[in-house]
């Protein structure tokens, strides 16, 4: 048996008694021999040497001495860990995957922003030796005061090559960004929510995506252009090539991965402070998004291509409950410009034309290419100069041009003619001479510019609470405004506004209809209009001045005596139900149905509903139209070739004598006749279901009685009748 125990061994035995150890003769004697007492000088049991056989095979040791071996060993390894971690932490390299040397990249380290107070943080990491990773890299925040940056180290940039870097930086090149103060998604407020943005470029040089020392420098910049602060960031190359990255940030962190033989980059920031992230883009873009650079390497057949930016924006986290007072309703990001839109990553453009805020709300305007609907490579072809189809028709190419209030969707360029025609034609056409018409809201200009195609107009008045509106639309929305096509007529202008039939009022069209028309007789009849139209909020905007718009009783009698005695109200009421749709009452359409009550109860004789399918909203958008006098209503279901005469009649032709309209027309016409099923069958799951829901046969009805809102008496009747255009003795 090896009689070298060891002094662990010997310590676990000394501390206890030997009687009450099973222990052979010669082991006892041993333990004897390396017994701890108090005495350093007491010397060994003579019977115990004298007893052992080998005498070679024994330790002497003290108390003090193994005490004071661990405190020296221990004081050493801390030491040397202490520089080691310390240096790891200076020069923020560690070598892994067999590298034979040093590796240190001397990346640029992330400062303090003037004026900026960052919290101490504490810092903990674990790196892995892996193959396929050429170097990686740690760098921290530099806290040392400006001053001692200056007088210090030169900055870690100032050691590039400038030229290296000239596509990245541009002196002249300021950041192309708005004002977004309105668009702060927190006001400071510390929330479990934030905001993230997803990018992805391609077509980016090949020599700056592997590049660990350019790309470090220009996620730097763009924190600081952010105005975030990058606490330390951890950057591996990997083999045999690429590139990625991860930093912390103190409101929470940036990632990017780069392919350079692909040319490709893909980037997410996340942020959980206020300020709004989709105002970096065009940073992200300069930084980034570097244009390759033909090295002579292999023949290009065609020009470098640009480089093409992919993004998504989304709000995480959660706001309600947490944030006092939040209202998603006035936060664009939380509404259809937020959710559709900047959420989705496949749109081939996405640009920002502008994001403003007026004295009432804020206005966006974002230029859109779905790939569903339009080809990026048909549009870059209507952009070159040839005899190609693309390039003599560059308008049915372009992308989509998408006006937001408050982030809900209210027009678009592809839909602009569907839905504006579709919400002025089918009442003007169907009044015998509308003189006098009123315009609620529609402050891009394009409802006021269908009003003013009719001859028998002799004053269009436009009542929109927000003129800010109006002048960006006018800056960023030219054809909503735009009436050359009629200019050549005696009164009309190249621009709508400037038309001599055009009173524009900027004030809130609710208080001027009650304060001149709440009381009957209280305005002359030569101040009534024969149509108003209503292009305002949508029934269903959660906001308290929609509600009030649908509801206010007040107010819908004053539209009432507002109207001359034959004078049609039109108001748009958004989007279409569903078949599977509970009954407005019910529903998220409840203002629609309380305005369909009221509008019966105030005196108007007949109610209608129609839908249009292409306005370039998310849905087909559903429009009401209600009849003072139901005499005026038999107009409504006349034939096609009747509706095509009088539009030919009435519509101001343009220069070429053509048509004016470019959407609606007889055809068009009779599809809103009668309202769609769904409304039917909505209509039937109201809590108390008129009778006529029941099946019960119903008689024709002359087209001068008052039906009030009955969509099934309207389908029904025409399936009766079997008439073409619906009820009878039209004539």
């Amino acid at each position: 048996m090896c009689r070298q125990w060891s002094l662990r061994r010997f310590s676990s035995f000394a501390t206890q008694s030997t009687e009450q150890l099973e222990l052979s003769k010669e082991t006892e004697l041993i333990l004897k021999a390396v017994r701890f007492d108090d005495d350093d000088d007491e010397s060994l049991d003579e019977k115990a040497r004298e007893n052992i056989k080998h005498p070679g095979h024994y330790a002497e040791v003290t108390l003090r001495f193994v005490i004071a071996s661990l405190i020296l060993t221990s004081g050493l390894a801390f030491l040397v860990g202490s520089i080691a971690r310390g240096l790891l932490i200076r020069h923020g390299v560690q070598a892994y995957d067999g590298a034979s040397e040093y590796n240190s990249h001397q990346l640029p380290a992330p400062v303090v922003l003037p004026g900026k107070e960052v919290p101490f943080t504490t810092y903990a990491s674990k790196s892995f030796n892996v193959a396929g990773v050429s170097f990686s890299d740690t760098v921290h925040i530099d806290r040392r005061p400006e001053e001692k940056l200056d007088q210090g180290q030169c900055s870690q940039m100032d050691k590039f090559d400038e030229e290296k870097n000239a596509s990245i930086y541009d002196a002249q090149d300021e950041p192309r960004v708005n004002d977004y103060s309105h668009n702060d998604d927190s006001d400071g407020l510390h929330l479990p929510a934030g905001q993230h943005l997803l990018v992805d470029i391609k077509d980016v040089d090949s020599e700056f995506l592997n590049d660990e020392t350019r790309l470090a420098t220009a996620m730097i910049e763009l924190i600081n252009e952010s105005k975030l602060t990058l606490l330390s960031y951890h950057c591996h190359g990997l083999v045999p090539i690429g590139v990625s990255c991860a930093g912390v940030l103190l409101e929470s962190h940036v990632a990017f991965h780069t392919w350079p033989e692909e040319g490709v980059i893909t980037m997410d920031l996340f942020t959980c402070g206020g300020n709004p992230l989709v105002p970096v883009l065009p940073s992200i873009y300069r930084l980034f998004g570097v244009p390759p650079v033909d090295r002579g390497e292999e023949a290009y057949d065609e020009d470098l291509p640009e480089p093409t930016m992919l993004w998504s924006h989304k709000l995480r986290g959660f706001r309600e409950g947490f944030a006092p007072g939040y209202d998603a309703s006035r936060n664009p990001l939380d509404q259809d410009l937020g959710r559709y839109v900047l959420g989705r990553l496949d749109h081939d453009v996405k640009n920002e034309v502008v994001s403003s805020k007026t004295e009432f709300q804020t206005v966006d305007v974002y230029e859109l290419m779905d790939p569903k609907t339009r080809s990026v490579a048909s549009y870059r072809k209507s952009l070159e100069d040839g005899d190609s189809y693309e390039a003599r028709h560059p308008e049915l190419f372009a992308p989509d041009r998408v006006l937001f209030l408050d982030g809900v969707i209210q027009s678009t360029l592809v839909g602009d003619a569907p839905y504006h025609e579709s919400i002025v034609h089918p009442a003007m056409i169907t009044h015998p001479n509308p003189k006098r018409v009123a315009i609620i809201g529609g402050g891009e200009g394009a409802t006021l510019r269908e009003v003013l195609k009719h001859r028998t107009v002799e004053e269009a008045s436009m009542i929109e609470i927000d003129e800010g509106v109006v002048d960006l639309s006018r800056q960023h929305l030219p054809e909503w405004q735009d009436c050359t096509g009629i200019s050549h007529h005696e009164g009309s202008a190249d621009w709508c506004f400037d038309d001599t039939r055009v009173n524009a009022q900027f004030k809130d069209a609710m208080t001027y209809f009650i304060d001149n028309f709440e009381r009957e007789g209280a305005a002359n009849e030569h101040d009534q209009y024969d149509v108003i139209i209503m292009d305002a909020l949508d029934p269903n905007d959660e906001i308290e001045f929609a509600v009030y718009l649908y509801t206010s009783e007040a107010y819908i009698l004053s539209l009432y005596n507002g109207l001359s005695n034959d004078g049609i109200l039109v108001v748009q009421v958004g989007e279409v139900p569903g078949e599977d749709s509970p009954a407005d009452e019910t529903g998220r359409f409840t203002n629609r149905s309380i305005m369909q009550e009221k509008l019966l109860e105030v005196g108007f004789d007949s109610i209608h509903v129609y839908e249009e399918g292409h306005s370039g909203f998310l849905a087909p958008w559903s429009t009401m139209v209600a009849f003072k006098d139901a005499h005026t209503r038999r107009r409504w279901y006349r034939n096609e070739a009747e509706i095509d005469l009088a539009l030919k009649r009435r519509i101001l032709p343009t220069r070429t004598g053509d048509s004016s309209l470019r959407y609606f027309d007889g055809a068009t016409m009779r599809s809103y006749q009668l309202p769609s099923r769904a409304f039917q069958t909505i209509y039937c799951r109201s809590s108390d279901a008129p009778f006529e829901c029941s099946g019960a046969d119903i008689s024709p009805v002359n087209a001068t009685v008052s039906i009030g809102y009955s969509p099934v008496y309207e389908r029904r009747s025409s399936l009766v009748n079997n008439r073409r255009f619906g009820l009878t003795s039209l004539s």
